[in-house]
């Protein structure tokens, strides 16, 4: 195994070297099944992810005035200074803008023509690629949405409620951007997902030696905290821990129908390049 796959797994799980050499000898160099395993031997939680964020830019959001319906997009650059120019900010507001005006969002038919002449333009004048990655668009319905931006313009979120006002929602985009959950409520769970936390808690409940019934309701308490800590509705609200989100939104005589987050760079994989490999490789060439 290379130095820099190991030292990857190292800082991504807090675990030893020969422990982490032996994961990945074990799983054909592939980390991300080696994290799988060692989550099920070593009874480790979770692992850091890998670097997925070094695609760089801003999200930006646009709700309608009367709540009926809300945009958001990421439009990404090289660098975080290019991210922060008043050039490449001034595209994101036309590109949200057009988005928004005609509730689109297939980026091919949103830059045909006048925006991407713009975006050619920028990439000249910056020396950088910069690109449109994804947009999406909730419909409120008969409902209402909200939206809310972290200051640094790295983490969109539209929310929309079945009831309820546009402040109520806003509070709930709050909530989202800083915890983060994969779905609305633990049924909504994909099953997959589901299958793959109870096999790994299967594996670290045997390891107790306890008799097969109390595994059963361990594996059982431990899948219900999962589903908990992850869905929206039963994380307990950034500003009032005391109440859940649920029962927040449920006092307002309201239902969380859906929400959209977007991380700048989120699902963006980078190819890590060892400085001392680089080198080595270039004078061995």
């Amino acid at each position: 195994m290379s130095a820099t796959l190991v030292k990857e797994l190292r800082e991504r799980t807090g675990l030893g070297l020969l422990e982490c050499k032996k994961a990945l000898a074990a799983a054909d160099g592939n980390i991300e099944q080696a994290i799988e395993e060692l989550r099920k031997s070593s009874g480790m939680k979770a692992a850091k992810k890998a670097g997925r964020t070094a695609a760089d830019g801003v999200v930006a959001v646009k709700v309608a005035d009367d709540c009926s319906f809300g945009v958001v997009l990421e439009v990404n650059s090289e660098t975080d200074f290019v991210a922060r120019d008043e050039n490449f900010l001034g595209f994101v507001a036309k590109v949200l803008d057009r988005a928004f005006a005609e509730k689109q969002r297939d980026i091919a038919a949103l830059m045909a023509g006048q925006l991407e002449e713009t975006r050619e333009a920028l990439v000249q004048k910056i020396g950088e690629n910069v690109g449109v990655r994804r947009i999406e668009i909730i419909d409120a319905d008969s409902g209402v949405v909200g939206a809310y931006v972290h200051s640094n313009n790295r983490i969109a979120v539209l929310v929309c409620l079945k009831g309820g006002d546009q402040d109520l929602a806003k509070d709930v985009a709050m909530h989202v951007a800083a915890a983060n959950p994969q779905v609305v409520a633990p049924a909504d769970m994909p099953e997959a997902i589901v299958a793959k936390e109870k096999e790994i808690f299967i594996a670290q409940a045997k390891d107790s030696g306890k008799p097969p019934e109390i595994v059963e309701k361990m594996v059982g308490g431990r899948v219900k905290k999962f589903l908990a800590e992850n869905s929206l509705v039963e994380q307990p609200f950034v500003k009032d821990p005391d109440v859940t989100v649920g029962k927040l939104v449920t006092a307002a005589g309201a239902t969380v129908d859906t929400f959209i987050r977007f991380e700048v760079g989120e699902g963006i994989e980078v190819e890590k390049v060892d400085f001392a490999d680089e080198v080595a490789a270039q004078l061995n060439g």
